[in-house]
């Protein structure tokens, strides 16, 4: 965050006028305190939404608790205070925007035509049926009166967004993504979002309503999210100033002083959750490999997605690490591996995540525990974890960067 308002660049472009600030996501809290803590001048006026409540009710920011991962009454009250923000602005001021992922749900307003209740609904069927949430979230921006960068076409003076990224692809940090893209111009159309309600296997269980509104956009009876062609975007810059990227090179850094050898895993972890964890073990033992026999961090990142099928709980940290657990002897080691959410969140639970280690299928056999696998056909991975006592126990960090995996290994010298 300081890099970013130190940078002369974005300085001269919030310079000029007051400003006005919008605060939303997993990171608000921290993002605004950063804010704060430079050298921008006075804030007129702002809103800041969060999953939690804030201390900084003192401030002339109107502050929100909204719901998350599904918007509540509390997302809507500080979505249309958000546009109300934007719409009364000063010309000559900057309306600076503080985002993180959680946003999409954090800020929300139906477009007119359907309800919040139906906008819940509609996302709570999609995120069952296992859509990534890049499709998700071009759904929610068709449903919606402020993502697809119509915050930005409410506002009235110039729009700085400063964002934390957990978006892992299909374009890394893509910002139309990023808290379903309030500022930005977005490349999808009421067509994709027809298409993809289509494809999910849910449109004939999702209200007419909403239908009736995707059919109308997709027939061109209602205006698009923002486009290129569009004024507003002359008067917008954007900047991500935090991203899956350095929660890695903080890994890294630490297990580097730990004495471990290390190795980056490039390419992001995606996909179905129990797909990709059984097949981590085996990428990690192929990229290590060619190193000596000492012992050894492999650090990744990614976000994958769970289709529920099963009536179990857990979350997509969970199922991955326990996915894994059968495959763990691929590493001909002692080895541990560690999946969490860095946002300290996974799935409707209270754990950030989970680890398995080489003993995890011994230990299980030991309590009489079902195998992982019914376990995991039953999307049931907390249960299994928690018995074990395997569980990750964060809280909420205040951040949110996408999954975090690491695998450490006792090295074979």
């Amino acid at each position: 965050m300081r890099a970013a308002l130190d940078d002369s660049e974005v300085r001269n472009f919030i310079a000029g006028g007051p400003v006005t600030l919008i605060a939303a996501g997993k990171a608000a809290e921290g993002m605004l305190r950063g804010f704060l803590a430079t050298s921008i001048g006075p804030i007129e006026r702002g809103v800041a939404v969060g999953p939690g409540p804030g201390p900084l009710a003192t401030l002339p920011i109107a502050c929100y608790a909204g719901g998350h991962p599904l918007p509540d009454r509390s997302s809507l009250d500080a979505g249309h205070e958000a546009l109300r923000c934007a719409a009364e602005m000063s010309p000559s001021g900057c309306l600076v925007v503080l985002l993180s992922g959680g946003a999409s749900a954090l800020l929300a307003v139906p477009l007119e035509g359907v309800t919040l209740g139906q906008k819940v609904e509609v996302t709570r069927m999609l995120l069952a049926a296992g859509v990534p949430i890049h499709e998700l979230n071009c759904v929610r921006k068709h449903l919606s009166a402020i993502k697809g960068g119509r915050l930005a076409q409410a506002a009235v003076g110039r729009v700085l967004t400063l964002a934390i990224s957990d978006v892992v692809g299909p374009v890394e940090n893509d910002p139309a993504v990023i808290g379903s893209g309030p500022t930005v111009v977005d490349p999808t159309t009421f067509a994709e979002a027809t298409a993809i309600v289509g494809r999910s296997g849910v449109r004939d269980l999702i209200p007419p309503g909403v239908i009736d509104v995707l059919e109308r956009g997709r027939e061109g009876h209602l205006p698009e999210t923002l486009k290129t062609s569009s004024a507003a975007v002359s008067d917008t810059m954007y900047r991500v100033v935090g991203s899956r990227r350095q929660a890695m090179e903080g890994a890294l850094s630490v297990a580097r002083g730990l004495g471990y050898e290390v190795m980056l895993l490039e390419s992001p972890v995606v996909g179905e959750a129990r797909v990709a964890g059984a097949d981590h073990p085996r990428r990690v033992a192929a990229a290590t490999r060619h190193l000596g026999g000492g012992p050894v961090c492999v650090v990744s990142s990614g976000e994958t997605t769970v289709t529920v099928s099963g009536r179990g709980r857990g979350g997509r940290n969970q199922e991955l690490a326990l996915a894994a657990a059968s495959e763990m002897s691929r590493l001909g080691t002692a080895a541990v591996l560690a999946s969490v959410g860095t946002d300290g969140v996974d799935g409707p639970t209270d754990a950030a995540g989970a680890l398995v280690d080489s003993t995890t299928p011994a230990r299980a056999t030991s309590l009489a525990l079902a195998s992982a696998a019914t376990y995991l056909a039953e999307n049931n991975a907390y249960a299994y974890f928690d018995r074990l006592g395997d569980l990750i126990r964060t809280g909420p960090t205040g951040t949110n960067v996408g999954d975090l995996q690491v695998v450490v290994t006792a090295g074979t010298e």
